[in-house]
């Protein structure tokens, strides 16, 4: 692992460490120049070297990011050698290969683990491209991709499916099979990718490894091992997908430097264990290299806009965030519930996003983030508890957007989610303490891929205390996905569950639907 100057930066206050890089795209190529060696035209491979699949990601109206990682021993270090290796790809019209638009060569290093990433441009709006790579004989699979359609022009259907929390240990990614299938233009990909604990006796499918992963090597052997899987390869071939992260990419609950854990871990510990899951987190992922980690920074929220019609903020509330108030958990509110100063995103990631939002010129204004927007009291009767890892915690920040949203006027505010393992939609109020406060948006809280069973369509537990939350529209604790459908006139949410994760033969259903009315604020059923 790289190392860096770990004094100075706990010298600098953490929400000031932000990592801002320039503009400029620093493509593979450039990565491996920086540490010059002998290039291999012509390796050879103990094993099939694609053996992560390909992807691609954060599409523009002119480019878009195609991935693949060269790997033929992936849970073992990747199997490469200490050198750097000439990769071809290409890029596509057609799903044949013939019409080929772009095609070059880029250097896959070691320093990134055998990454391969090319930031494709001049490519024309809104259009569907195949791509594929290959490295001396051997070629990658053809993975489908599409960009974005041109700022400002007029878009009349867009469509895509948010997933988060995939549990390897936990269940089968047998939603992505269905996933796969869909008519979408995009997957949103919101949060734990990747959990970090050590294998169980008891899993379905254990986790590789003895313990959980803290190095550089030991990361990218997790993230190699989810993405072995054929079904997640699947749905990165046939869609482009904006991702962001949340906590067990890195560390469960874990607050900026703050561990969850101290008396285990200290604040330099976490930030070395950072640095290395960032890194591999950027190496398996198909970003824009403007998100490349410096140390244990790395700039993951952006902004894309399809059309005149939808907007995405894809937010990062886990590395900006101060700790968790109340001592975490689930509990009555604290004084630290009301400190105007705590935050899940840092206010330089709050005022860049009410920038963006104020200047959006779309229908849809959607924010893609981690943890739960909406309140939830959790307890029946007149004791209030609240989750104080979600926004309930950070009251203050909460409110203020979505005050925002009122006064601002901002187009059909909608805020996509993942991180707890089950289905929610809310309507979001501008004030929930007050009961006639007004409705400025909506939430829809998808549940996991995979975690902790199959889930069920109800719990007793919740079911008790969701009088206390009216505006609560709906709950269910199965697995699946979101797939969501806006047009110009309104927002629709199709919750789609699994019958079973639990073995490879679930089958998927829409369990609910949910529509928001273009300019009227409010969630209702279908």
């Amino acid at each position: 692992m790289n190392r860096f100057d770990l004094a100075g930066i706990l010298s600098v206050p953490a929400k000031r460490r932000q990592l801002l890089i320039g503009a400029g795209a620093l493509t593979g190529f450039a990565i491996a120049n920086q540490f010059p060696r002998r290039v291999i035209a012509q390796p050879k491979f103990s094993a099939y070297p694609f053996s992560l699949g390909v992807a691609s990601g954060d599409p523009l109206p002119n480019s878009i990011v195609i991935w693949t990682r060269l790997a033929p021993d992936p849970l073992n270090g990747g199997g490469m050698p200490q050198q750097n290796v000439s990769v071809e790809w290409l890029i596509a019209a057609d799903e044949n290969l013939r019409q080929i638009v772009r095609r070059g060569t880029v250097l896959a290093a070691p320093e990134l683990g055998h990454s391969v990433r090319v930031d494709v441009k001049g490519l024309k709006p809104g259009q569907w491209y195949w791509y594929q790579f290959r490295v001396g004989s051997e070629v990658s699979p053809i993975g489908r991709t599409r960009t974005a359609p041109r700022l400002g022009d007029r878009l009349d259907r867009f469509r895509f499916a948010f997933a988060s929390c995939q549990n390897w240990q936990q269940g089968y990614y047998t939603a992505y099979k269905y996933m796969a299938t869909e008519d979408l233009d995009l997957v949103v990909f919101l949060g734990d990718y990747i959990y970090e604990g050590p294998p169980s006796a008891t899993a379905l499918r254990p986790h590789e490894g003895t313990k959980e992963p803290v190095t550089l090597e030991e990361y990218r052997n997790r993230h190699a091992q989810y993405k072995s899987d054929p079904n997640l390869q699947a749905a990165h071939a046939a869609f482009p997908w904006l991702v962001t992260w949340d906590d067990h990419e890195v560390d469960n609950n874990y607050a900026d430097d703050i561990p969850q854990d101290p008396e285990l871990q200290s604040r330099e510990d976490l930030l070395l264990r950072r640095a290395a899951a960032y890194q591999a987190y950027y190496e398996h992922m198909p970003l824009q290299a403007t998100s490349m980690p410096q140390g244990p920074d790395m700039l993951l929220y952006r902004r894309f806009t399809f059309g005149d019609l939808a907007e995405f903020n894809v937010l990062d509330t886990r590395q900006y965030r101060t700790n968790q108030p109340c001592n975490d958990g689930t509990k009555p509110r604290c004084e630290a519930v009301f400190d105007p100063n705590a935050t899940l995103t840092g206010a330089e990631q709050e005022q860049w996003l009410f920038q963006g939002l104020k200047q959006s010129q779309s229908r849809w204004n959607i924010l893609a983030q981690q943890v739960m927007m909406g309140q939830v009291d959790r307890s029946p009767g007149a004791e209030q508890t609240f989750p104080m890892d979600q926004w309930a915690g950070y009251l203050v920040q909460r409110n203020r957007i979505l005050r925002f949203f009122q006064e601002q006027q901002i187009s059909n505010p909608i805020v996509i989610t993942g991180d707890i393992h089950s289905n929610w939609v809310s309507d979001l109020k501008l004030d929930f303490d007050v009961p006639d406060s007004p409705i400025v948006g909506a939430e829809f809280v998808g549940t996991s891929i995979s975690s902790g069973g199959d889930g069920a369509d109800s719990n007793p537990t919740v079911e008790a205390y969701l009088p206390e939350n009216p505006w609560i529209k709906f709950y269910n604790s199965q697995r699946g996905y979101v797939r969501c459908e806006l047009s110009r006139s309104r927002w629709q949410s199709d919750y789609r569950v699994m019958s079973a994760v639990t073995n490879q033969d679930g089958s998927i259903s829409t369990r609910a639907s949910f529509i928001v009315e273009d300019g009227r604020a409010g969630v209702q059923s279908v």
